[in-house]
This record gives C-alpha cells, structure tokens and sequence, in this order.
C-alpha cells in the first residue's frame, strides 16, 4: 500500500471516482467529471492525501486551510473533508491511516485546530474529535415580522447576486471570524467558489458599514424563502435583514434561515409564530466536530480566572501534562511537573476549550477523570460557549 500526497489536478482522477461515489448519486456522468475538474482551481491549497495499491487509489482524505476562533483568538484550521473509500477496500484502516498522516501533518504546518463533519461520530471520536452544536433552522411566515416594516431603522438592505455580492458577504465573514467563537472561514482560494454561487445575497449597510448578510433563494411563487446562515454584527444588522424578509410577505409563504445554536428567534416578535429545528442524523446529518491540535498555541486565548495542572492521555499531538492558568482573561500554557489535578482525552480537553461541555459532563460521558476539587476551576477557566462553526465543506 502507498500513502502519498497529490495536487488538486490529481483528485479529478484519483478522489473523484471515490467521493462520487460516497456522496452524490452515481453512476456518474462525464459531464459531472467535468465540472468537478473545473472546480480544482479553487483546490489549489488543499492538502491531498490518497492510499493506492497496484495503481488505485482506494482511499483518500483531505484537508481545506482554514481559520478558526477559538476563545477569541483565530488560529489556522484543518477542515477535514473528502474522506472516502472504495467499498472493495473498507474495513481495512486504510481511512485510519490516511486520517493519522493528514493530522500530523496540518499540525506540523501550523494547524493548531482542526474540525469536520463525520459520516459516524464514534468513528472520528477516536481521534480525539469531540461534537460542537449543529446549525438550527427557523421556518415561519413573514407576515409574522410585519411590525419592522413600520420601524425606520438607520440603515439599508441591497438585494445582489452572490457574484455582485461576494465582496461584501466575503468581507463580513472574515470580520466575523475575529469576534464569534467557533466561526469559520476558508483561505481565499477555496472562498473564491461562491462568488459564482446560484443565489441572491442581500447586504445590510449602516453609515456605509457592512452589518449583516444573508444568501437565499425563493423556489416559487407562493412558496419559500429558502435563506442560508443569517449573519450580522449586532443586533442593527439582524433587525435589517429581517426587515427585508418581512417585505416578502406577498411574494412566499414561508421563510426559512439557518441560525447558530445560542439565536432565539421566537423573540423576533409578538404573537410570532416559528419553528425551529436542527437535525441530526447518521450519515447525512450528523453535527461539527472539532479538536485542538496544538496546546502551546492556545496561550493567549480568553479564559476565566484559575491555574490547574492536568494530564492529556493517549494523543500524539497534545499528550503530555500541562499546566494551565490565568489571572487576567488571557490563558497560558505550558508544560507541567505538578500532580495533575485532572486526567483527559484529547476529546474531554476540547470539549472544556470549545465550550460544550463542563468538567462533570466531560466525566460521565467517559471523556477523563477530574479531581473534585477541579471541577470549580476548570468550570471557571473554561465556561459554557457555544460555538458556531458556520461553514461547511
């Protein structure tokens, strides 16, 4: 068996055939082979790993450059995608193998985090990834948003398509990624794709500023607004692109936006009527998954008040024991010599970093074993935050 890294040129012979087959209906057209050889350009940057034995790759996995916030610092991140197999050759480790290689290298190129989105959660589980909430969808009628037509809000909302509106939407989300925690963004080579997207994206401007973004698109008449993330800087920006919604009221039946875990949209309005719904479910549906990659580089993130010396068990990339502090919002790690206070997986240690779990989840979900006396201190430095990895790949 030979593991070896490839150009995005190379994936239109090698990961095509198995991700097609993976993902998407099959058997596939030339025409589907040609618009996915189009696509490499925007995969120049991707790392691209395959397992080929006699001359056929039977596996392969890759790695989109990325940034993430984590904590309320950016680091770079190794979004995971692309893993796939050809069913002659599953059940062998090969996906293990591949995953291990793809890891060690992002880290050794500075990844200090990395996340995905699994087929099977236990099975990315074993390599220290821990589950972060999947987006929600609200659904409602926007005649239930007919109280911001009578607002005069300082501010407007221009209707673009993605190609017009790249700009704007692109700048939006990398400001975003500066201030929201688990937000996501892509190099600017992968970025570049959805300039050409089929949508409209509408831009919320306050005094010039850009202040929320929506790409959507409506399926017919009387039908649906299909809307994808609602993304905004405050509480002015969501107001406007709700507002812009609610003038569609004679036009579709139905709104539809994704929203990140911790937005409650049955606060929008009065009388207001939504429903709001996130999926999950095996394999198409399954939510993020993250894992830090990288210990040293977390110095310098935001955390509550504490100092604790814990162990990190059974991981190549941030085994070892730690020693853990901060005494004004800002963490310091570096490597330890006291009795550790608490014993983790790289699994239980991320999920602490990345808000989704507290000191006593981390234990009875079989994540580590942590000290009584702990607990308080690692609840402090490590508060509840959900994250919101907003992209996908």
């Amino acid at each position: 068996m030979d593991f070896r890294q490839i150009s995005a040129a190379e994936r239109t012979t090698t990961m095509f055939p198995l991700q097609t087959y993976a993902f998407m209906p099959s058997p596939w057209t030339p025409a589907d082979e040609e618009a996915y050889r189009k696509r490499m350009r925007f995969h120049e940057t991707t790392f691209n790993l395959i397992a080929e034995e006699g001359g056929q790759t039977l596996a392969g996995v890759a790695a989109l450059r990325m940034q993430q916030n984590v904590r309320g610092l950016v680091h770079d991140m190794a979004g995971v995608a692309s893993v796939s197999t050809h069913p002659a050759a599953r059940r062998r480790g090969l996906v293990r193998e591949l995953m291990q290689r793809l890891l060690r290298q992002m880290r050794e190129e500075g990844c200090a985090v990395s996340a995905l989105y699994p087929f099977r959660p236990s099975f990315y589980a074993k390599f220290g990834f821990v589950g972060i909430p999947r987006h929600r969808t609200a659904t409602f009628a926007p005649e239930g948003l007919s109280h911001l037509l009578r607002a005069d809000l300082p501010g407007e909302v221009e209707r673009l398509s993605m190609n017009e509106g790249f700009e704007a939407y692109d700048e939006l989300t990398r400001h975003l990624v500066t201030r929201r925690h688990g937000f996501a963004v892509y190099d600017e080579v992968r970025s570049a794709e959805f300039r050409d997207d089929n949508y409209w994206v509408a831009v919320a401007r306050s005094g010039g500023e850009v202040v929320g973004v929506v790409r959507y698109r409506v399926d017919q008449h009387g039908g649906d607004l299909v809307g994808s993330d609602l993304l905004y800087t405050g509480a002015l920006g969501r107001a406007l692109l709700l507002q812009f919604f609610a003038r569609h009221v004679d036009q579709v039946a139905r709104v539809s936006v994704r929203l990140s875990a911790d937005e409650v949209p049955e606060l929008w309005g009065l009388d207001f009527g939504v429903t709001v719904a996130g999926k999950v479910a095996n394999p198409t549906d399954n939510a993020p998954m993250v894992r830090v990659l990288d210990m040293a580089a977390l110095s310098g993130s935001q955390a509550g008040p504490g100092e604790v010396t814990l162990e990190i068990v059974d991981d190549e990339h941030i085994g070892g024991v730690w020693r853990l502090s901060a005494t004004d919002g800002t963490l310091e790690v570096g490597k330890g010599s006291a009795t550790p206070a608490a014993t983790l997986t790289a699994a239980g240690f991320s999920a602490l970093v990345y808000g989704v779990l507290d000191p006593v989840e981390v234990f009875t979900r079989g994540l580590g074993e942590v000290s009584p006396e702990a607990i308080p201190t690692l609840s402090a430095m490590f508060p509840r935050e959900m994250p919101y990895l907003f992209a996908d790949f």
